[in-house]
């Protein structure tokens, strides 16, 4: 694959590299809050989406229902979300996150990011910032649909 015009040859693998040092930070944070990978994952869904069913965070985390239910399970000992009865179906369960992202469960394994982004964007100007957040939103839903794309090549792959 070529480098598209203007950009810098190796911006490949700076891009690689920055998605690395992302995951392996959200690894650890999520090993500092005492949660697996996929248990804070879970936790930044409910605190972006709000309270949602048991079978819709299965859907956004690829989860079955069964791991789902166990990943409930742990974030409820822990104390960091709650089950609560669908009013309007009561054979629906509602999960909602108890923790906030900047409350004393999570907030500390966060901080270091933050301190550490906040002084790369102060050096940034306002448009720049705009450009860079711009690209936050519009990434974000490309992975999104990359990730919706692998799981349908998934499940046409496995047996039936």
């Amino acid at each position: 694959m070529s480098t598209p015009r203007g950009m810098r040859q190796d911006a490949s693998e700076v891009y690689r590299r920055y998605l690395s040092a992302v995951i392996l930070n959200g690894l650890a944070s999520a090993d500092a809050t005492g949660l697996n990978a996929t248990d804070y994952a879970a936790m930044n869904l409910l605190s972006l989406n709000g309270s949602m069913t048991s079978g819709e965070l299965a859907e956004q985390t690829g989860l079955t229902t069964g791991a789902t239910t166990r990943l409930i399970d742990r974030l409820e000992r822990a104390g960091l979300a709650q089950r609560t009865a669908d009013p309007a179906d009561r054979r629906k369960v509602i999960i909602e996150a108890v923790a906030s992202p900047n409350g004393p469960e999570i907030g500390p394994a966060v901080t270091p990011a933050r301190q550490a982004l906040a002084k790369v964007f102060r050096r940034y100007s306002k448009a720049e910032l705009d450009t860079l957040f711009d690209y936050f939103e519009r990434a974000a839903d490309a992975y999104l649909e990359a990730t919706k794309t692998l799981k349908e090549q998934a499940a046409n792959k496995s047996p039936r």
